[in-house]
């Protein structure tokens, strides 16, 4: 028997909440009940992150959603049967069948290949079939153990034989490609279906002892070529080659259920296609013979290709794992027709061709936000590191002093040597000027990784250079963001043209940078970075001379932008703006620390304001899913992560954004109206050691924390709020509604 299920981990029939996010705390609930796991939360946020980078939905009413976590402490299923079935993504509708993957984030290969296996398991309709006609959990962990290989198969789990005369092997023999009926739910679940396609040999059918899914080539040959064959009088024409690699972040359900579904698909249309498989239980490696006879190659993957230059010269087709999971056929249709297009793109021998792989579905838009966050979420460790220096710096020695003099003590003193400085204005010095010299960076980094997430590799080193070519004209950070995606974009559209393999090789390492920093630099000095520069003299001069009401606007203004959407692109917006200013301050300019500690105070209400709603003051408007979300946001608040109250303002967001802007302006005003400042440009709480005004900070947090928790709690109380509320997530819950 295996240890990944116990009957404790089959919920049958159960009502667990109308979306998602509910259905997935109840299950990580069951895995922290059954002692697998450390804490409900955890291992919730983290297959939480998973689904938000792709849902887990895959046709035939099946949710799959997986993760790999700390809090998991042993490796674990769980099954849910859906009453009633909840959406998961797929495009076929809701899912009634579930199982929640929960892998420690160091499992062994063992356990990985059984999860992986399960996962394959699910393409098959039979052992899905068996799953909802279980009438108890330990039908269903009989079930998966069979498919797991680690049981042996019920006495009527039988094969169907070529001369067997059961109704099953009836099927088989007849070609009908039924599932093995009525009493034969065990041989479903064993993974060894009485199936068949029309016209299938015996070589390729259950006669010869094989599953629907292991068909062999003959006789899919057959099935896809027989009827054509025998009206023709003709042999059929041999198959074409083409290969596969499916990968998935996490690498234990969707890279193996893409690789069967491509697999199986390609099986019926005749077609040979070989799959590697890049998971966490390691890549089936293809053999360099079978890459080099292939006509093209499929990308299904959510990473990386790992040595992607293997495939060099190979026409493909690239896109998101779940697509080869919901239209395989699709995929190899145009993974054929790219093979006889000679304009079809084609993997490089440098990478140059991965920015082209995205999905033509993205618009332009899309990719350009999502560029600035990458270059955005680059930048902050620029920032962090070299402010929290240059906040230790001030603390050990004068502030006026160590910023005004740091060059001329680091000139002449050393270590062994400090002449007339002392010890403390001296490391002052080396740590100031270390953080001076990381924060100088921060435009560069902006600018480099936005071309990046433009351009990819390619972009990186135009992009680097029209940062710096920003920062040398005083451009600040908007002018980063200009040359980024300036540089990006020539970058991009610089890897489009199909070239001779010579020049080709070229473009990466000497064309390509040398035609995109000219194309970037070029326009910034001698048409944009001026006027940008001009606009950046004049914001920086305005804020420094901000004070009294127009302060207190400006942090209103700011409060505003970090509560309206949650970690979006205003948010970011005011987030970007007080980091990219916060290189400027000095001991005598403190507005941009002042609008740095405006921004993380506001950013922290919305997350507070609502734990402090659905867990102190309204309890009786939230589900017991919010609850169990409120708690985490409690932390997630305090650390200055406003995405904490995402899943609140997904679920009512005309009560939650309005009540958590509100707090988020009030703190903003008096953050600033205190004059509070921050040295460090993330980290909540937990940098109130280089916070100046700690009492005023955390006094404006709290009073916007309330705000928000009250109004929300307010906004439901006379809304006429109806919840389904329950004390234990992943129990049965008594439906209870509330009418106010």
């Amino acid at each position: 028997m295996s240890d990944l299920i116990n009957t404790g981990l089959v919920l049958l029939d159960r009502d667990l909440g109308g979306s998602t996010d509910s259905v997935i705390r109840a299950l990580a609930a069951t895995v922290h009940a059954e002692g697998r796991a450390k804490d409900t939360d955890s291992l919730a946020a983290d297959a939480l992150a998973r689904e938000a980078k792709n849902a887990t939905g895959i046709p035939g009413g099946i949710g799959i959603p997986h993760c790999r976590s700390e809090a998991v402490t042993q490796a674990t299923l769980v099954m849910a049967r859906l009453a009633p079935a909840v959406d998961f993504g797929a495009k076929d509708g809701p899912a009634d069948i579930v199982f929640f993957i929960a892998a420690p984030a160091g499992a062994d290969q063992e356990h990985l290949k059984l999860l992986s296996k399960l996962a394959r398991s699910l393409m098959k309709k039979p052992f899905v079939a068996s799953l909802r006609a279980a009438q108890s959990p330990q039908e269903v962990v009989d079930i998966v153990d069979r498919a797991l290989g680690l049981a042996p198969p019920a006495d009527d789990a039988a094969p169907a034989t070529a001369a067997g005369t059961s109704g099953e092997g009836a099927a088989a023999a007849q070609g009908t490609g039924a599932p093995a009926a009525a009493g034969s739910t065990a041989a479903a679940a064993a993974g060894t279906p009485a199936t068949g396609a029309a016209g299938t040999s015996a070589v390729g059918s259950n006669a010869a002892g094989t599953s629907g899914a292991g068909t062999s080539a003959a006789g899919t040959a057959a099935a896809g070529t027989g009827a054509a064959a025998a009206e023709t009088g003709t042999a059929p024409a041999g198959p074409r080659h083409i290969v596969a690699v499916t990968a998935c972040p996490t690498g234990i359900a969707h890279t193996y259920m893409a690789a069967d579904a491509l697999s199986n698909t390609a099986e019926e249309m005749g077609v040979d296609l070989q799959v590697e498989t890049q998971g966490s239980s390691g890549a089936t490696r293809l053999n360099p013979a079978v890459i080099a006879s292939a006509e093209a190659v499929i990308f299904a993957t959510d990473v990386d290709v790992r040595e992607r230059t293997r495939f060099a010269g190979l026409p493909y087709i690239a896109s998101a794992v779940k697509r080869g999971i919901d239209e395989p056929r699709e995929m190899i249709e145009e993974a054929l027709a790219a093979a006889d297009d000679p304009r079809a793109p084609k993997v490089t021998g440098d990478g140059t061709d991965a920015a082209a792989a995205v999905t033509g579905s993205e618009g332009w838009g899309s990719r350009i936000r999502k560029a600035v966050m990458t270059g955005v979420s680059y930048m902050i460790p620029f920032v962090a590191a070299g402010g929290l220096l240059m906040a230790i710096a001030f603390m050990i020695a004068d502030p006026v002093l160590v910023a005004q003099q740091a060059d001329d003590i680091l000139g002449t003193a050393t270590l062994g040597n400090l002449g007339d400085v002392s010890l403390g204005m001296y490391l002052g010095a080396v740590l100031f000027k270390i953080g001076n010299l990381a924060i100088s960076l921060l435009v560069p980094a902006l600018a480099g990784y936005i071309a990046y997430g433009l351009a990819d590799r390619p972009g990186i080193a135009p992009g680097f250079a029209a940062g710096l070519v920003a920062n040398f004209m005083g451009a600040g950070f908007i002018g980063g963001i200009v040359g980024g995606l300036l540089a990006g974009l020539c970058a991009y559209w610089l890897t489009l043209p199909k070239l001779p393999r010579w020049l080709g090789s070229l473009m990466p390492v000497v064309i390509i940078p040398l035609l995109a920093s000219l194309f970037a630099g070029g326009l910034l000095f001698l048409v944009i970075g001026g006027p940008i520069a001009m606009f950046m003299t004049w914001l920086t001069s305005v804020l420094a001379g901000m004070s009294g009401a127009s302060a207190v606007t400006l942090g209103a203004v700011l409060g505003l932008m970090m509560c309206s959407d949650l970690g979006g692109p205003i948010n970011k917006v005011a987030y970007s703006f007080a980091v990219a200013g916060l290189g400027a301050a000095t001991a005598t300019n403190t507005a941009p620390q002042e609008i740095m500690a405006t921004v993380i105070a506001s950013g922290m209400v919305p997350p507070l304001g609502l734990a402090l709603a659905s867990t102190v003051l309204g309890r009786r408007y939230f589900t017991a899913a919010e609850r169990e979300n409120g708690k985490t946001s409690w932390l997630l608040g305090a650390s200055f992560i406003s995405e904490g109250a995402i899943p609140f303002a997904a679920a009512d967001p005309l009560r939650v954004i309005p009540a958590s802007m509100l707090g988020g302006v009030v703190t903003g005003a008096m953050t600033m109206a205190f004059g509070v400042t921050s040295a460090a440009p993330h980290g909540g709480i937990w940098i109130l050691p280089v916070i100046d005004g700690r009492l005023a900070f955390v006094a404006s947090i709290l009073v916007g924390t309330v705000i928000t928790g009250v109004v929300v709690t307010v906004l439901k109380r006379f809304g006429h709020v109806e919840k389904s509320v329950g004390e234990v997530p992943g129990v049965p819950q008594t439906k209870q509604t509330v009418e106010v």
